[in-house]
């Protein structure tokens, strides 16, 4: 699954370096695959890179729909209401009990 947040840029740097602030957190990021951003813009984020800008009134209401994610995580936790998928976590190793099972190969035929 793949997650691009909309941020505000809020400062331009030397080499498609920008700034941009999320909820008052601040992180350099890649601007070079977006061509003319401007500070003031609105820019789709992925893994440290702006890979679009975006409306101001579409970024407010994705940000308003995460901070309403999260408030309902908050409050989910915080009443009891429930486990959360979190993740996975190890259960007991086998017991030394368990079915043999066959290991074969794959062969590959590559033809020219």
């Amino acid at each position: 699954m793949c997650l691009a947040i909309p941020a505000l840029l809020v400062e331009l740097r030397p080499n498609d370096q920008a700034v941009v602030n999320l909820g008052g957190i601040r992180k350099e990021i890649s601007v070079a695959l977006v061509a003319g951003v401007q500070v003031g813009d609105y820019v789709i984020v992925h893994v440290g890179h702006a890979i679009g800008v975006i409306d101001p009134e579409e970024a407010a209401l994705t940000l308003a729909l995460f901070a309403e994610m999260a408030q309902i995580e908050a409050s989910t936790h915080t009443l009891g209401g429930g486990a959360s998928a979190g993740p996975p976590r190890a259960g007991p190793a086998p017991s030394g009990n368990s079915e043999p099972h066959e290991v074969a190969s794959v062969e590959a035929k590559v033809t020219a």
